[in-house]
């Protein structure tokens, strides 16, 4: 969306200056009536919508902010339409063919609405350089008409229900320069038809179904800056070929199925500013180069199998905000300059060993998370803090441990039928670990975002609440979520059998005809280290957003702790209703005894 807007206001600054100088010029009447034919197709003619009383071109009557025309015709006395922008408006109409009338349109946003149907062939004959289609409900195959569109530079039909393979006729857009078909349902492997898009600056194809491998043939985007894969079901490795896209500078790959490989070779991607290769099944050392990666701002490596210790050259990314390396297999001391880091830096669930002399004391560090940290070797040593071991041991007497725990994950305490709820309102969340006594949370990712604050990790209720009865309304109306992990421990239960409930509501997207109904949330659901639930979609579930659905599970405490955690795997949408949200929420966690 930042792209398009780039080149909207690019585009429009060349506009008016040729409009400022052409007052009296007024749009081809032909133009006139192929808008006339599209407004009253998709519902914007009428009281404060567009008003033919007015030159289209004229940026009064409604015009202003949809359409944009080129007057520098005809001794500038005659426009031509050159940009249309109709975003967030809910349209929920099949695509007009009449955009084909409008023989001089360059650019067409129809982004966050509710369209549906497919691509109108006639529309072949377009002569688009920008196209977004992002965040509608458009269906079918991958459309023929648009791979006819040899001028488009821009193509975005991110958010739809696009399937089936990508054909082998997209090759014949040698022009585009950014491609994002994320969140569709894409199946087969990619065709080698995208090896002949060599002037890709910007590919996004996550949450798809693809088969196969990430094809080595992504070598000959050699001019690309920007390339996720994430949540595609793609299998690893991750290519050898990689190392030839030297010109990286956001690198996103994550939840691979199948073989392994090494660290792959980026130490030629000195413009790196995002790098993410989280679950890649990755195995053996980090290299040492990373100290060359100076505009390095954020760096995931979560979820892998790395072993030995963090790179020395770690310390030397000063710009480097947010470094995740949770979940690995990583040993040696914990490098003092995490320890004293003001920036986010997630080491938890490695092996480290433990030093008496520099370990921390504690798991509270602020924005320093090491929650079980450390090899289980370190188990049986009393003077290191429980949190910071394997399965975080419980270390009170019998007699303080406890046999039930209720939480209201991101709300005020509240009492539900005589069962008191605890609060749980700890803001913090992109390296984050908090202890309430009884409970504890542990929080991995920040939201990569271009239009909100990235750093809310408590939901509030936007959406309409259904079929949830009136006495248990306020565990809905607030969630905890995460961008990547959020585990959850109940401390100290006393051993036996539990009855562990989940409490899920989607208090995000709305359920109405409108764009913001759209977004799709998926992730997993692991209950004391087992998979319980793959790919959950709550409103797939439930019925429909704002309802609640509550999964029940028997667990057997053996060890005092129970941990349940939620897991993004890059699935789902990531722009609706606005860009950075995603990642898993959970409304309530309820763990009662069952009493034999």
């Amino acid at each position: 969306m930042k792209t398009l807007l780039f080149f909207f206001f690019a585009f429009s600054l060349i506009l008016y200056s040729q409009f400022s100088f052409t007052q009296s010029a007024n749009l081809d009447p032909q133009e006139v009536k192929a808008l006339k034919e599209i407004g009253e197709k998709i519902g914007l003619l009428g009281e404060k919508k567009w008003d033919f009383g007015k030159d289209p071109c004229s940026a009064q009557g409604g015009w202003e902010g949809y359409v944009f025309c080129d007057c520098s015709f005809e001794s500038n006395t005659t426009c031509h339409v050159t940009q249309i922008l109709i975003s967030s408006q809910n349209i929920s109409t099949s695509l007009p063919t009449e955009f084909t009338k409008l023989p001089y349109l360059q650019l067409l946003d129809l982004s966050r609405n509710y369209l549906r149907g497919t691509i109108p062939p006639e529309w072949a004959t377009m002569h688009l350089s920008n196209l977004s289609l992002m965040g509608n409900r458009l269906s079918g195959r991958f459309p023929t008409a648009l791979t006819k569109i040899a001028t488009l530079r821009y193509l975005s039909m991110e958010g739809n229900r696009f399937s089936g393979p990508i054909p082998k006729e997209i090759a014949n857009l040698k022009n585009l320069d950014k491609l994002d078909l994320s969140s569709n349902d894409f199946t087969g492997h990619l065709p080698a038809a995208l090896a002949k898009l060599i002037n890709l600056t910007s590919l996004r194809i996550c949450d798809n179904n693809f088969t196969g491998k990430i094809p080595n043939f992504i070598s000959q985007w050699t001019q690309i800056e920007r390339l996720h894969i994430q949540g595609s079901s793609f299998e690893g490795p991750i290519p050898s070929s990689i190392f030839a896209l030297t010109q990286l500078r956001d690198l996103r790959i994550s939840d691979l199925k199948g073989g392994g490989s090494t660290f792959p070779s980026l130490e030629n991607m000195l413009k790196l500013s995002i790098l993410v290769l989280r679950n890649c099944l990755i195995h053996g050392k980090i290299p040492n180069y990373f100290n060359d990666m100076i505009y390095l701002n954020t760096i995931d490596l979560s979820f892998n199998n790395l072993t030995g210790k963090i790179p020395s050259s770690f310390s030397q990314l000063e710009n480097a905000d947010y470094i995740y390396l949770t979940k690995n297999n990583l040993t040696g001391a914990i490098p003092g300059w995490v320890l004293s880091s003001t920036k986010n830096v997630d080491v938890s669930y490695n092996h480290f060993t433990w030093d008496a002399t520099s370990g921390p004391r504690k798991c509270d560090q602020g924005t320093i998370n090491v929650v079980e940290s450390y090899s289980s070797s370190t188990n049986e040593q009393k003077n290191i803090h429980p949190c910071l071991r394997k399965d975080f041991p419980c270390t009170k007497s019998d007699a303080q441990k406890i046999n039930y725990l209720h939480i209201n994950c991101g709300g005020e305490e509240v009492n539900i039928n005589n069962t008191i709820y605890e609060s749980d309102i700890e803001k913090n969340g992109a390296s984050s670990y908090y202890n309430d006594g009884n409970w504890a949370f542990s929080s991995t990712g920040n939201f990569f975002n271009d239009d909100h604050d990235s750093n809310v990790y408590i939901l509030s209720n936007t959406s309409n609440l259904h079929n949830i009865s009136s006495h248990e309304t306020e565990l809905y109306l607030r969630a905890r979520t995460a961008a990547i992990s959020l585990t959850y421990y109940g401390l100290c239960l006393m051993n036996g059998k539990y009855r562990v409930r989940l409490h899920f509501a989607e208090i995000v997207f709305t359920q109405d005809k409108s764009f913001n109904s759209l977004g799709k949330r998926v992730f997993d659901v692991y209950v004391q280290g087992e998979l319980k639930l793959k790919d959950f979609n709550i409103v797939k579930e439930a019925g429909g957003t704002g309802k609640a659905v509550v999964k029940s599970y028997l667990v057997n405490v053996k060890n005092n702790t129970l941990k349940i955690q939620l897991y993004w795997a890059g699935k789902g949408t990531t722009g609706i209703p606005v860009s950075g949200s995603y990642g898993p929420i959970i409304s309530a966690i309820s763990i009662d005894p069952i009493v034999i």
